[in-house]
């Protein structure tokens, strides 16, 4: 489709884009009525803007007539420009392109004066974004400087605008930390380290170069919902890695003597034990957002052969104040756990592996059950998020104060709930059992596949059953799905054999269509936009209790909880594929099989 146009024709003086060319060729492929197009033309008459006209298009919210539900955002504009002028159209993802290579392609202030910014440098070609398709005079005499083809693609102007900032600041504050080299090479705490005799190598945490490059790494961390940020050394160039819907993502490659910086410029801020490189330490960090919410960030370190890898988790306050619907509680998922909250005293357990929720959940609960007339204390190892309504306590093992003695000390702190972090052993198990004796609702976890799983758990490490019957109330185990991007989803379809090895041993109708995930900029190409939880609640009820022995079968404790209404993780998966929450292939590899199944499952099929 290229019919003759402003933007369509074949020769081009060299000159920026106008919104008169721009809206002329909108009205002639039918995207706007000639009427508004006149209108905007005529208001913005005469008038001088720094504001290029795709964005100022993009302002107006003109809806789409090619998709009556999207409106005319600044990415279609951008690849319908695209498509008009001939070029390839790309969004700029930042994940995927090395600053510091293309930053050395040209000055930052030669990219800004023609507007374009180098996206991808090869030992054969440059590639260039550009938001000015007939600004060409730049592209013979790059061509010539660098010696390599010019292959030019369409992006969005604000994009180029935004990253033509961020990565040339970036490569100027890792080139500028390279630098400032005040210490010896061998005060690195690196096992394998490359010695260069004459050289200077450890920077100062608190240079600003290093100050800039922390603070970025933040603030992207925060853009792109990260929940965990990975900073790696290496020999040479180690790695900064985001977690992003429980999916790793590569974001940079920085030297190493710069990472070592970063790192101890976090440790600073994290009140850490900067000089010591040799022991595991864990901090935290408070700060706000771009946008003005408080965030969390629980730092963890760990020796490796090359220096300190530093993880850091993120925790957004916001999560803690969900109602258990927003969680992924389904109604009767609900009804039930609010049924075991509810009462006065008891052990709840919730069981999963790690990053599967469960903290999510359980002060999640906390803060619902934190009222004026309740005293909620809990002991931790580490303290995830402070909550100023409850009191919390963390585990310190080199003063002795572990989780038994922590249970010990909150109960004659006339407690009402006690959350422990963890059951970990016998001690902790009989003092969290004391504390349910004695009249108090205590809420744990434990590391297990699935809820039966817990009650033989606790049997394993020498809790006797008679105890189990008396103070259990529930176990519920749970998994995270990445839910499917609601604007690139695709209908499919679910053979019936999938569908009846998914929800057995339940019964539940085959939805006439799932959903598979495609791919959009809206999910960074993945498919997935966010997480949702699926849940497996156990009741502790009489007929589970009198198979509850010493030398309990767990196939019948839990053949005994799906008579009695319990839904594996693998059918609550199921269900929320029936919604069109989730794909089959999540549900696969998130929630474990039935207990003994060994079958293989087929995924979904498009049609």
């Amino acid at each position: 489709m290229q019919p003759s146009s402003a933007l369509a024709t074949a020769r081009h003086p060299e000159r920026r884009l106008t919104l008169r060319e721009l809206l002329d060729d909108l009205v002639a492929d039918g995207l706007v009525p000639a009427v508004i197009a006149d209108e905007l033309a005529t208001r913005h008459a005469g008038r001088r803007s720094e504001v290029h006209p795709l964005v100022l298009l993009a302002d107006q919210k003109w809806p789409d007539p090619r998709n009556a539900k999207k409106l005319l955002s600044l990415e279609s504009l951008t690849e319908w420009l695209a498509g008009k002028v001939g070029l390839p159209y790309l969004h700029i993802d930042p994940f995927k392109i090395d600053f510091a290579a293309v930053t050395k392609v040209m000055s930052n202030a030669y990219a800004k004066r023609f507007a374009i910014l180098p996206v991808q440098v090869t030992a054969k070609e440059c590639v260039v974004a550009t938001c000015e398709p007939w600004v060409r005079e730049w592209e013979k005499e790059l061509a010539r400087i660098l010696k390599l083809d010019i292959r030019r693609v369409v992006a969005s102007p604000l994009d180029i605008a935004t990253y033509l900032v961020e990565f040339y600041n970036l490569a100027r504050s890792v080139a500028g930390a390279q630098k400032q080299k005040n210490a010896d090479v061998s005060e690195i705490a690196n096992f394998e380290q490359l010695v260069q005799l004459g050289q200077r190598g450890n920077l100062d945490a608190n240079d600003r170069h290093i100050v800039h490059i922390v603070d970025w790494i933040f603030q992207y961390a925060f853009e792109q919902r990260a929940s965990d940020i990975h900073m790696e050394p290496r020999r040479e160039a180690s790695n900064v890695r985001f977690r992003i819907d429980g999916v790793l993502h590569q974001v940079y490659q920085i030297p190493t003597p710069v990472m070592a910086a970063m790192t101890s410029r976090i440790k600073i801020l994290g009140r850490m034990d900067v000089v010591e490189k040799r022991r595991p330490q864990d901090g935290r960090i408070k700060t706000i957002t771009p946008d003005g919410a408080e965030v969390e960030l629980r730092l963890s370190t760990m020796p490796t052969a090359f220096g300190e890898k530093l993880v850091m988790r993120i925790f957004n306050p916001d999560v803690i104040v969900k109602d258990f619907s927003a969680l992924g509680f389904s109604e009767d998922d609900s009804a039930k756990w609010r049924r075991m909250i509810a009462q006065p005293h008891g052990i709840i357990l919730v069981t999963g592996p790690t990053g599967s929720g469960k903290t999510t959940t359980l002060y999640s609960t906390l803060k619902q059950l934190a009222t004026g007339d309740v005293n909620v204390c809990t002991v931790e190892d580490p303290i995830e998020m402070v909550e100023p309504s409850f009191n919390q306590m963390q585990v310190h093992q080199a003063i002795g104060l572990d989780f038994a003695a922590g249970v010990r000390t909150l109960m004659r702190q006339d407690p009402d709930i006690i959350m422990v972090g963890e059951i970990r052993d016998m001690e902790t198990a009989e003092m969290a059992i004391q504390a349910a004796l004695t009249g108090h609702l205590v809420l744990s976890t434990l590391h297990t596949n699935d809820a039966p799983s817990a009650i033989t758990r606790l049997l394993d490490i020498g809790v006797p059953a008679y105890l189990l019957h008396s103070t259990i109330l529930g176990v519920m185990a749970q998994r995270l799905l990445r839910t499917l991007c609601p604007h690139c989803r695709e209908p499919g379809v679910v053979d019936d054999e999938t569908w009846k090895m998914l929800i057995s041993p339940w019964n539940a109708e085959k939805p006439a269509q799932a959903y598979y995930p495609q791919g959009c900029l809206e999910c960074r190409m993945t498919g997935y936009s966010g997480r949702v939880g699926i849940y497996e609640i156990m009741l502790m009820t009489a007929a589970i209790k009198r198979l509850v022995t010493p030398d309990a079968d767990p196939m019948a404790i839990r053949d005994q909880a799906f008579r009695t209404g319990m839904k594996p993780l693998r059918v609550a998966g199921a269900l929320k594929v029936a919604q069109g929450i989730t794909s089959i292939d999540e549900v696969l590899k998130a929630a474990p099989p039935a207990m003994g199944e060994r079958r293989s499952l087929k995924g979904l099929q498009a049609p």
